[in-house]
This record gives structure tokens, sequence and C-alpha cells, in this order.
């Protein structure tokens, strides 16, 4: 159990995100600082710490060499066609530079949908295992090129989550351009840098900004704190440190500067899987006594929803939320959305009458429901 920073890069197999405005400057690889994080990470592979970077960039990169404006991200057209030119830079840069330490880069994309079906989930999660069994570096990022708004991450801190909870990592390091989680925003006088966190709660996410500091990447504090939602939830530790000097890992623990968030539960890996979920394709609210039945393991049954929304069909991922918005779980509907608008509401007694057949045991079985 990871019980503070130092102990985070002492893992059985680790995590590193970096960020795109940690990577590139003015459309170029920050060679010296990318060479550096390397060695880091070089010294944690000879300590028997298994690796897998998930890297930014490929955006900024592509974007700088076709010439586009706002970083590429103008258009979805002009990321994809960004992160199409950049990510073969990308992979030959880390190529590179861990070639260097006698390392083997492996690129993996990714999108969305990879991992939010179980079947490729599972692949994804095998190819990762037999590369590290090979010794190779896992270079990971998100197929942009191909990804929409409508089903992508947007973001690789929760893509960083992900990847661990598919690779069973113990731990996700994730290298920003601040230092950890503040009280309030960084920059405004008496902040005070957070070094714990049990639990991401409401007053938690209320410290985070939304926007990246430096305009490049596409994440911010709230998508951080999402990712260390998820990691825990797979019982996944997860640190964030400042990655602005080089040598950022070996800085990290000489100064014992960070946030580390740990995990508070430990799901199966089932149950990891469908807790990471972030696509869900429609929404159910319920009256207080079904949430309070919900909190404590019931499945999800008709006569306690009161709200349907989206265009769900059977097995797809619905969202379950109390009546104040709060979201409470997730999980596979048992029904089709049609379906359940004719039993919402309804005991089992009345529910064979509207549908034409006998009801299921649950809208939402406990089987296949998370809390969130």
């Amino acid at each position: 159990m990871v019980a503070d920073l130092s102990q985070i890069v002492q893992s059985r197999r680790l995590v590193v995100k970096v960020g795109s405005s940690l990577l590139v400057e003015g459309g170029k690889p920050r060679d010296a600082w990318l060479e550096s994080l390397v060695q880091d990470l070089t010294k944690l592979r000879e300590s028997g710490v298994e690796i897998i970077v998930v890297s930014s960039g490929a955006i900024a990169l592509g974007a700088a060499r076709l010439g586009l404006d706002k970083g590429g991200r103008g258009s979805l057209a002009d990321a994809q066609a960004a992160a199409s030119v950049g990510q073969i830079g990308l992979a030959g840069l880390w190529s590179e530079k861990l070639g260097a330490q006698g390392l083997t880069a492996a690129q993996m994309l990714l999108t969305l949908e990879d991992l939010e079906d179980r079947r490729r989930y599972l692949n994804a999660s095998a190819t990762l295992a037999r590369l590290l069994e090979a010794g190779a570096v896992p270079v990971v990022n998100e197929n942009d090129s191909v990804a929409t708004d409508e089903i992508r991450f947007g973001d690789n801190d929760r893509l960083a989550a992900r990847v661990a909870q598919a690779a069973g990592a113990d731990a996700v390091l994730l290298l920003s351009d601040v230092d950890g989680l503040y009280d309030r925003d960084p920059r405004e006088e008496g902040a005070k840098l957070i070094e714990r966190v049990d639990g991401v709660t409401r007053e938690v996410m209320a410290m985070a900004s939304d926007g990246s500091s430096s305009g490049m990447g596409s994440g911010g504090m709230v998508s951080k704190l999402q990712a260390a939602q998820m990691a825990g939830r797979a019982g996944i530790a997860l640190a964030i440190i400042s990655g602005t000097r080089e040598w950022p890992i070996d800085n990290a623990l000489a100064t014992g500067r960070g946030t580390l968030f740990l995990p508070h539960r430990s799901d199966g890996a089932r149950k990891a899987w469908l807790g990471g979920r972030v696509a869900p394709k429609g929404t159910l609210r319920v009256d207080k006594g079904c949430a309070e039945a919900l909190k404590g393991g019931a499945s999800l049954l008709a006569a306690g929803v009161v709200g349907i929304s989206g265009n769900f069909q059977r097995g797809d991922l619905v969202s379950i939320v109390a009546m104040n918005g709060e979201v409470l779980a997730q999980g596979l509907a048992e029904y089709d959305v049609g379906d359940v608008q004719a039993i919402a509401g309804k005991r089992e007694g009345d529910q064979a009458e509207r549908l034409g057949y006998a009801p299921r045991s649950a809208v939402v079985h406990r089987d296949h429901l998370v809390l969130l």
C-alpha cells in the first residue's frame, strides 16, 4: 500500500503521464528536458519498476509542422490532421530518447472505444502485458487522428488512469505544470499545497481549476481529479508532481513536493473496467429511497426510477443520478430505453402488463453496477 510520494516510484508497475506543455515548446520538442526524464525512467527500470508512458504532444508537434494556428485545435479537422503528422514525430522522439538508454519503445494508439468495449479493453490489456514482459516501454497516446469530440477521452490524465487499470499498474504519476493540488488557485496569495488526499470528494473537486495554464494541453486540474477517482476505484494510487524542471521525478522525490491520492477501494477487474467507463448512453434519475438502497449494495429496481434521458439499448452504459443531480453510480442497462420508460415507477407486479413479457429482476443489476 502506497503511503507517501516516495513509495509511488517503488511500485511494481507504474504509469507516467507527460503533458504537451512539458514536452513541446514553440512547436519543437524540449530535447534536454525529455532526455532528463528518460534518465529518471531508466533509473526506475533499473530498480525493477515496469514503466508505461502516456504521452501527449502529437497535436502540438504536428500543428507546428503544418503551420496550423491555435496549436492545431482550431477545429476537429485541424486536430486530426495535426495528430496524424505529429504522432510520427512523437513516436520517433520517444524511440530515440529511450533507445539512447538501451530501452525499446513501443507505440500504442488507443481510442475511447478501445477501452469502453470489454473485449477491446482486454485486447489492449494483453498487449500491454506482453510488451512489458518482453522488456519494452509502451508509449501510449489517444488516437486523435480518428477520434471525434463525441468519442474521445479529451485528456491524457484520464487515459493514464484507464491504461493503469488495463495494465494492472500499482500507481500513476502525472507530470504537470503545477506541483500538485492546492486549496485554491495556486496563483493566489496564501494558496497551500495539499500533500495527501483520502478520496476525491465534492469539497476536493471544488479546489480544482478547469483550465490548463499553458493553453496547449487539453486537461486541467479537474481532469486530474477525475483520473484520481478512476484510479482510486481500482485500488491504484495516483500522484501529481511538477514536471517543469529537468529530472522531474528525482526533483519531486528530493523535495517531497506533490499531491498523493490514496485509493479508497479496490474493485475487481470487471468492476474497475465498468467504473472507469466515461461515455454513458443515458441517465436514470432515482428517488431518495432508491438512492439509499443503491448505496447499501442493492440493484436498481424500476420502482425507484423517476426520470429517464438518452437513447440506450440493453447492455449500454447508463449513469444513475439522485434527485439533486449527484451522480451515484453507473452500470449496464437490462432494458432498452423504451421499456424503462414503460415500467419506471412501477412495482414488479405491474411491469409484465406494460412490457408484454415477464420483467427482469432489475433495471440495472448490482452485478453490473458500480458506485461512484
